[in-house]
């Protein structure tokens, strides 16, 4: 052999050797190979193993018809799953089953098939129609993280996670709550209970595994929720930053239907990290994107809310809603698809909360991350009102007293008897008015309504010399009013009153109803509420007394006005909280009491004589006054005589 066939022998062995080494598949490829066969050898030994239990059973009976199971269909089967999912493959296929955690108030369903919750029960709460009360429940509820493994899109809630527990059913233990102690975290520290731990793992070799921890504390509503990533950098996209966690589920009905009542209490909130909370819209779909931190993410009903929270914040998610009209079932669906912060190391831990539980404010407040804003009590002004001073009062009532009906009535009368001194000065002013309404005529007469200006003039001239204040009778309505509309928001929203009875109201947090319509009224509805009822008649008869104490204004517009407002409110609260109008009913009796009573030892007469001896004393005009004058005598406006 001659020197050049040696030459071009080497030359084409180091081409090979070289094409070789560039064909040489990657680590990943011959683990996910190596996996392919070893899955294609468990499904192949499988099926040899089924084909000789079948042919020993043949034997033993004496048979001679031989029935072979389809394997070679199983098999394609796992291999589709595997083409489809990579080394994930072999998880997609399995059975559902369920296992349940529970305290003493709730109960969580867990399912194998994404390792996921699958549905929550509160346990000390029922539906409109006692039926158990579910937070969300079903298959379609969406739960799990979504990522790019292999070039190949995985979603874990599609996949079959293997539980590390042995009982299909854990509870937790611990001592006996007393009532009003549900779900506080003082009486646990004080009385501690029990703790059980459920995970659920996703293993695609030894060691490299993705996991599920759930924890639940005795007498509590959060559940610590932790997600365990472990060895599947190799298999993750390392170009991902972000996990996304999707998380959603159908709202089903738990009150019965009331365009005032949980319709339109129902939507989605949100948190800003280290900063206010905000809120998609509640009467429509609506949908965001949420580009900054996040603290938490609540799906929230009237009375009852399940959210998930971050240990620190998430950073970034897109929350959507969506409104179904008129749903026999369900409210709405809400979904939220969260960025999981991912760094592509070997060992990754994300920590996480869930609440599922009501929306009590005392018990979401002592967690102090604004979850108590879940509680829509008003404006901001409202809601400062209601904080500070309605729920106080409430709860320091609810600890002495069952009944939630005298709990009312005893707020009530508090809040009149606070009051009562800026009644009084209210009802003197008016007096007052009434004193020099004679006087108020003559003006009224000499200038008539054609020079609008001197008429003004003269009767703040007139007020001022008498030394009566026309604006003495608003503070009190101005003191009140807040108080006024506070309530509106307090009783549709507070859950203490839900299911509670009075007289002939089955449920004070919803509509009373003594007369169901064949027909429906528009903007009234198909029933008639007595609590509405008595409430707009008290306060036509309030309307009338408050009339005969303000005659000497001689307004016949404002006069319909009032009238025509009772009559509003009653089309308004109608389908609105029985407890909200019972209360607006005791306070109107209450001041027609006090109305009467105020009447029965004022003498307007002695008032009146008063008022003639200050009309003969000097005035001192203030600087504001004398200004005004001027301003006047400026613009050539003749300046009444005295």
């Amino acid at each position: 052999m001659d020197r050049n066939s040696i030459l071009g022998i080497v030359l084409i062995f180091a081409i090979l050797v070289v094409f070789s080494l560039i064909n040489q598949p990657s680590k990943e490829e011959i683990e996910a190979a190596r996996h392919r066969r070893d899955s294609i050898a468990l499904v192949e030994a499988e099926k040899a193993r089924q084909i000789e239990q079948k042919q020993q059973q043949v034997t033993q009976n004496e048979t001679t018809d031989i029935i072979i199971p389809d394997s070679l269909a199983d098999s394609n089967n796992l291999q589709q799953k595997i083409d489809q999912y990579g080394v994930f493959g072999q998880a997609a296929l399995g059975e559902q089953e369920f296992y349940t955690l529970e305290n003493n108030l709730i109960r969580i369903t867990f399912t194998n098939k994404g390792g996921r919750i699958y549905s929550v029960e509160l346990k000390n709460y029922q539906t409109h129609d006692s039926l158990p009360l579910i937070l969300f429940d079903g298959d379609e509820t969406l739960f799990g993280l979504n990522f790019f493994a292999q070039n190949r899109s995985i979603q874990t809630d599609q996949l079959y996670f293997s539980p590390d527990f042995s009982q299909n059913s854990i509870v937790v233990p611990g001592p006996e709550v007393r009532t009003g102690s549900e779900g506080r975290t003082k009486f646990n520290e004080e009385n501690p209970g029990g703790q059980e731990t459920v995970s659920f793992r996703l293993e695609v070799a030894p060691g490299r595994f993705l996991e599920y921890v759930y924890s639940l504390d005795y007498n509590s509503y959060l559940v610590d929720f932790d997600m365990n990533i472990q060895g599947l950098d190799q298999y993750i996209a390392s170009n991902q930053s972000y996990l996304n966690f999707t998380w959603s589920f159908d709202v089903p009905r738990q009150e019965r239907p009331s365009r005032f009542g949980e319709d339109r209490y129902t939507n989605i909130m949100y948190k800003f990290f280290e900063d206010d909370v905000d809120n998609l819209s509640q009467n429509k779909s609506d949908e965001e994107n949420l580009s900054t931190r996040v603290k938490w993410i609540g799906f929230k009903q009237l009375f009852f809310n399940s959210t998930i929270i971050a240990e620190e914040a998430f950073p970034n998610a897109y929350v959507r809603s969506e409104v179904y009209e008129e749903h026999p079932t369900y409210l709405a669906n809400f979904y939220s698809d969260i960025a999981i912060p991912y760094e592509g190391t070997a060992n990754e831990k994300v920590d996480m909360q869930f609440y599922f539980g009501p929306n009590h404010f005392q018990t979401l407040r002592q967690y102090d991350i604004d979850l108590e804003r879940l509680v829509y009590l008003g404006y901001p002004v409202v809601r400062e009102v209601n904080r500070y001073v309605i729920i106080p009062i409430f709860n320091f009532l609810r600890k002495y007293i069952d009944n939630f009906g005298i709990i009312i009535l005893l707020l009530t009368i508090f809040i009149k008897t606070a009051l009562f001194p800026f009644t009084y000065k209210s009802y003197i002013s008016q007096a007052k008015m009434r004193a020099l309404k004679p006087e108020i005529d003559e003006v009224t007469k000499k200038f008539g309504n054609d020079k609008p200006m001197e008429k003004q003039q003269a009767t703040m001239a007139l007020y001022k010399k008498a030394g009566v204040n026309p604006m003495g009778g608003c503070l009190p309505m101005l003191l009140q009013f807040p108080i006024l509309i506070a309530m509106f928001f307090f009783f549709p929203t507070s859950i203490e009153l839900r299911q509670e009875s009075f007289l002939w109201a089955h449920d004070l947090s919803t509509y009373d109803s003594i007369v169901n319509l064949p027909f429906t009224i528009p903007f009234y509805g198909d029933h008639v509420s007595l609590f509405c009822l008595l409430m707009t008649i008290t306060t036509i008869i309030s309307t009338r007394l408050n009339q005969q104490a303000t005659s000497a204004q001689g307004m016949p517009g404002m006069k319909t006005m009032m009238y025509l407002m009772p009559v509003m409110f009653l089309f308004i609260l109608n389908n609105y909280s029985s407890g909200l109008s019972y209360y607006y009913f005791l306070a109107n009796v209450i001041t027609i009491g006090q109305t009467y009573i105020i009447r029965s030892f004022i003498d307007e007469e002695k008032i009146r004589a008063q008022l003639q001896v200050n009309k003969k004393k000097p005035v001192k005009k203030s600087k504001f006054q004398k200004r005004l004058e001027d301003m006047a005598k400026q613009r050539g406006v003749q300046m009444p005589k005295k």
